[in-house]
């Protein structure tokens, strides 16, 4: 996709004026870094707030007469763990076991269901709830009609009351309230481990909100964040990436995620294939690499014990707040045992567990990581 034809979002006069570093990002135009760059960036989120532009992310309406049943016969994980004005981290399958999307959903109620899906992936999911959707139940791609600004960090919460916006919600709730005679949904969620929020305007609201987030923001010494620094965030936490932590090749038991699953619903697309994965063990599961030698790992790099391949990087950089390279990666489960991995033939890597050391070939170079369970930063969600 050209420069030409990428989407903009509705801040992108205001991210060059600040003058971002701009690059194509899930088909849109968003800003990645601005000028101080991303490592002064990632340490403001941790240490006081930030402000980012997220407004690339889908939105979704599902409504009618029994629309939350109907998502909950879809989705993975299940909506009876939550009640209307509740969030929800879920997961759209294939019938395979395999990821379209992970999201966002906002339980409104029994007739409302608001979803935030990945950028790229908005018209698949779309198309997919309404192609299984009833009778009375209408599914409505949203994309362009809210923005959605996030302030992450230990001071995220005065941001929102100096604006006078509701801060005292639980983790992964969300209200509705009124900012200067606009209407904007706030919630407690976020992507960076942080305490923080994610704000809903109406699109043609949301450069006045911005410039109102950013403005309290600096009364405390925080500042606009691009996405270079929400992947730096993410990765630390160990929260996958669509596209590579999570995939249609890659399945929610491989990446760890059977807590997003409602084992226990009689519906939902791909139950059978994800039962019998679970119930067999997966050939491969997703694990954190954190780097004892000199060097950064990135995505798509061979992982070694023992002499032998026995994974892939899926995500990989420097950590900030560690001051080392880290990496998510994929690896074999037949080398975690020693029986399974000598019946496998990968007796050189079998026995593994974490606190082993493995090597990630970077361009060549062997560096050596130590394997570790995200995440690699302590979170302060709630």
């Amino acid at each position: 996709m050209t420069a030409t034809n990428l989407q903009p979002g509705p801040l992108d006069e205001v991210h060059r004026e600040l003058g971002a570093t701009m690059a194509e990002f899930g088909g849109w135009q968003m800003p990645i870094q601005y000028p101080d760059g991303v490592l002064e960036e990632h340490t403001v989120v941790r240490e006081k707030v930030g402000v980012f532009d997220v407004s690339h992310l889908g939105k979704a309406s599902v409504v009618g007469k029994g629309a939350a049943a109907f998502v909950n016969e879809c989705l993975s994980n299940d909506l009876g763990r939550i009640g209307p004005g509740r969030a929800q981290y879920t997961l759209c399958c294939t019938e395979t076991g395999g990821v379209v999307d992970d999201l966002i959903v906002y339980l409104v109620g029994d007739d409302e269901v608001f979803a935030v899906p990945n950028a790229a992936n908005t018209a698949e999911v779309t198309a997919r709830l309404k192609a299984a959707a009833p009778a009375g139940v209408t599914v409505t791609d949203r994309h362009t009609d809210y923005g959605v600004l996030a302030v992450q960090g230990p001071a995220s919460a005065r941001v929102l009351q100096a604006l006078g916006l509701p801060s005292e919600l639980e983790y992964m709730a969300f209200t509705d309230a009124d900012w200067d005679g606009r209407a904007v949904r706030v919630c407690r969620t976020g992507y960076t481990g942080e305490h923080g929020y994610e704000l809903l305007p109406a699109w043609d609201d949301t450069p006045a909100l911005w410039a109102a987030l950013t403005d309290a923001a600096a009364t405390l010494h925080g500042r606009p964040c691009g996405l270079g620094a929400r992947d730096t965030l993410r990765t630390e936490m160990g929260y996958p990436l669509h596209g590579q932590d999570l995939s249609q090749d890659i399945s929610p038991v491989q990446a760890g995620l059977g807590w997003a699953v409602g084992w226990r619903k009689p519906a939902f697309w791909g139950r059978d294939a994800l039962l019998a994965e679970r119930e067999a063990g997966p050939a491969r599961r997703l694990w954190g690499l954190r780097a004892t030698g000199r060097g950064v790992p990135r995505a798509h790099m061979p992982v070694l014990a023992g002499g032998q391949r026995i994974g892939e990087t899926t995500s990989g950089t420097f950590s900030p707040t560690l001051r080392t390279g880290i990496a998510l990666a994929l690896l074999d489960s037949a080398a975690f045992g020693a029986a399974s991995g000598a019946a496998s033939g990968a007796a050189g890597a079998a026995g593994l567990e974490a606190g082993a050391t493995v090597s990630v070939d970077v361009r060549g170079r062997a560096l050596e990581c130590t394997v570790v369970k995200p995440p690699f930063v302590v979170p302060h969600v709630r």
